[in-house]
C-alpha cells in the first residue's frame, strides 16, 4: 500500500490506491504491447506544465473526471510522461529515495540533486523528477511508479509533502545494512 496514509482517511487511501494501480497497469500495458505511438505522445508531456500536451489526453482522459482533484490530475500527467520516458523500469522499490540510494556516489552529485528535488516546489517538481528519472534510467534502477504517483499528487499539500520528503530522505540516507529494498 502507499506510504503516506497517516494524514488521509482509510477510505480515501484505498480509493487512491485503486486509481494509481489502474493508471500504472494501463501504462505498463502500453509498454507490453510496445505501443510506441502512445508512449511517444505521452513523452511529449516532458518539460511542459501538466495538462498542456494535448497529445496525452487520448491516453489519460479515462483517468480524469469532474470530481478529480487538480493535484491528482497533474500527477497523472507528470508520472505518465515520466513512465513513457522510462517504461522498462525494473521491479518496484519502496519509494524514490530508495531508488536513488542505489546511485549514491562519493562525489555527492546525486545527493545534491536529491536535495534539490526535496526542496522543489510544485511548479519545479516535474523538472527535477525528469532529471532524477533520467539518472535512474541510465543505470537501469527500479522505480515504484504507483508510489511515485501517490507521492507526486501529495506535493501540493504542505503536510503531506513533508511526509513524502521525510520518507524519501529516510530511504535515501538509510544505512545499507538496514535496507530491505
Amino acid at each position: 500500500m502507499n506510504e503516506v496514509t497517516e494524514n488521509t482517511s482509510a477510505g480515501e487511501s484505498v480509493a487512491e490506491a485503486k486509481r494509481e494501480d489502474r493508471l500504472i497497469t494501463y501504462l505498463k500495458s502500453l509498454e507490453k504491447r510496445q505501443d510506441r505511438a502512445a508512449l511517444a505522445n505521452l513523452r511529449r508531456g516532458l518539460g511542459k506544465p501538466p495538462k498542456t500536451a494535448m497529445e496525452m489526453f487520448p491516453y489519460l482522459g479515462q483517468f480524469l473526471s469532474y470530481e478529480t482533484k487538480t493535484h491528482y490530475e497533474n500527477a497523472v500527467f507528470i508520472v505518465a510522461a515520466l513512465f513513457a520516458y522510462y517504461p522498462d523500469a525494473p521491479g518496484n522499490v519502496k519509494n524514490l529515495g530508495a531508488s536513488l540510494r542505489h546511485l549514491k556516489d562519493d562525489s555527492g552529485s546525486i545527493e545534491k540533486r536529491f536535495v534539490a528535488l526535496l526542496n522543489s516546489d510544485e511548479e519545479d517538481l516535474p523538472r527535477h523528477l525528469r532529471q532524477i528519472i533520467g539518472l535512474l534510467k541510465a543505470r537501469e534502477v527500479a522505480v515504484n511508479w504507483q508510489q511515485l504517483l501517490f507521492d507526486v499528487q501529495h506535493w501540493k499539500n504542505e503536510n503531506l509533502k513533508e511526509s513524502v520528503q521525510y520518507l524519501w530522505a529516510k530511504e535515501f540516507w538509510r544505512k545499507e545494512k538496514d535496507t530491505k529494498n
